[in-house]
């Protein structure tokens, strides 16, 4: 392979316009988005000073996308989605400003501002999947996988600086100007929604309406192997191996609780990432993506046992860095073959499955560990989850092996 096909592929950024734009407003609303959770954990915590109130934070936001999110898939599979996306962001663009008022006004009961996270979080629910569908419309079969990675570099790039952005604006502007500026940012997230035609779904009958149609998507769930077996390899991945919960333990155990050692573990996963992500022609172009996924499913979970064993910081830094490397991996190459293999009439309902994974599984990973570490050690909850992790994507990989087989339909046009 030329080393410049090793780099990410930015064919979709040149080749199809409206994904460009669409691009264009996910990088700044992703930065938004963060610098809002970072004035939300602040503005919670000055009013009440307590863990059990930021705690909720998290809480608000996950459960309207996991009570709602298969209900809003259906609605995704019967609608014209481009539609369907711009009334949530629209509905999520009013709870920023709605935000940005009470933040400038001060003195709002912490309950109201958790409603108003959960309300935007209600339409993240729906908008959520109607997005993850664009991508497969807008680009040609053998660019959708370097299409995933280029969001996900949009994706790391908001976790990375997006906060750190927040904490300035935080620091001039107070929690208000935080808000503002992610209420401002949708204007891009427009920009780049009005550039798309319509996206009703094809090839298929529309989805039946209320539970009908959400039995409808689990059925194709239960009923796939390739599409299940992808989704058990990301909470293999996530609620074995999840190490987040442990990050403080294992600083104060081995490190000598030094802030500055736990802030660099938490940037290290991102950073791998990020690498991957800029390095993703080596995994994108490749013709199985079932493979790479589970290859780098295994990566992670292997890479975090040996975070667990580390005597030295530098050394578990390094291995944190394999980890967010292995997880970038693993995360692009299953949104392509979930993608790929999936029929169009039925993929709002599977995104929206997906989503909800990956929204659950990591808070479920991080209770698992903390639960474990409590009556063992961080060490043992590290190294324990790792190998499980490891065992299971092995376990899944061999009783599912249409993951191993299948191929992008271009490369099987071709041979």
């Amino acid at each position: 392979m030329p080393l410049t096909h090793a780099f990410v592929d930015l064919a979709p950024l040149r080749t199809s316009r409206p994904f460009r734009r669409l691009w264009l407003g996910r990088v700044f609303s992703g930065f938004g988005s963060q610098m809002t959770l970072v004035a939300v954990m602040f503005q919670v915590w000055e009013q009440t000073r307590s863990t059990v109130w930021t705690g909720a934070v998290g809480l608000a936001q996950a459960l309207p996308i996991v009570v709602f999110g298969l209900f809003a898939g259906s609605l995704v599979d019967r609608a014209d989605r481009r539609k369907v996306a711009l009334v949530a962001t629209t509905g999520q663009a009013v709870c920023s400003v709605l935000l940005a008022v009470q933040g400038f006004l001060g003195a709002v009961p912490v309950a109201a501002v958790l409603g108003l996270v959960a309300v935007q979080s209600g339409f993240v629910a729906c908008g959520g999947p109607a997005a993850r569908t664009f991508v497969p419309r807008l680009l040609p079969p053998a660019q959708l996988p370097a299409g995933l990675a280029l969001n996900r570099i949009a994706f790391q790039g908001a976790m990375l600086l997006g906060p750190a952005l927040g904490g300035l604006v935080l620091g001039r502007f107070g929690a208000g100007g935080c808000y503002v500026v992610d209420a401002l940012t949708f204007c891009l997230a427009f920009y780049g929604l009005f550039g798309l035609p319509a996206m009703r779904p094809e090839g298929g009958e529309p989805s039946r309406p209320g539970l009908s149609g959400v039995l409808d998507g689990l059925a194709f769930l239960v009923r796939t192997p390739v599409v299940r077996g992808a989704l058990l390899t990301d909470l293999a991945a996530t609620v074995l191996a999840m190490p987040l919960s442990l990050f403080p333990l294992i600083n104060a155990a081995r490190f000598g609780g030094d802030p500055r050692t736990l802030g660099l573990f938490l940037s290290a996963v991102a950073v791998g990432g990020v690498v991957a992500s800029v390095f993703s022609g080596t995994f994108t172009r490749r013709s199985r993506p079932g493979r790479v996924m589970l290859a780098g499913s295994a990566g992670w979970g292997a890479a975090l046992t040996a975070f667990g064993l580390a005597p030295d910081a530098w050394l578990g830094l390094a291995c944190l860095v394999v980890a967010g490397a292995a997880d970038t991996v693993s995360v692009v190459s299953r949104s392509a073959l979930v993608q790929l293999a999936t029929p169009d009439a039925l993929l709002g309902r599977v995104a929206a499955a997906e989503q909800i994974v990956g929204q659950a599984g990591p808070d479920v990973g991080n209770l698992r560990g903390g639960l474990v570490a409590g009556v063992t050690s961080g060490a043992f909850a590290l190294v324990s989850g790792g190998l499980l992790s490891v065992a299971a994507v092995a376990a899944i990989g061999a009783a599912t092996p249409g993951l191993r087989r299948f191929r992008t339909p271009a490369e099987t046009a071709a041979s």
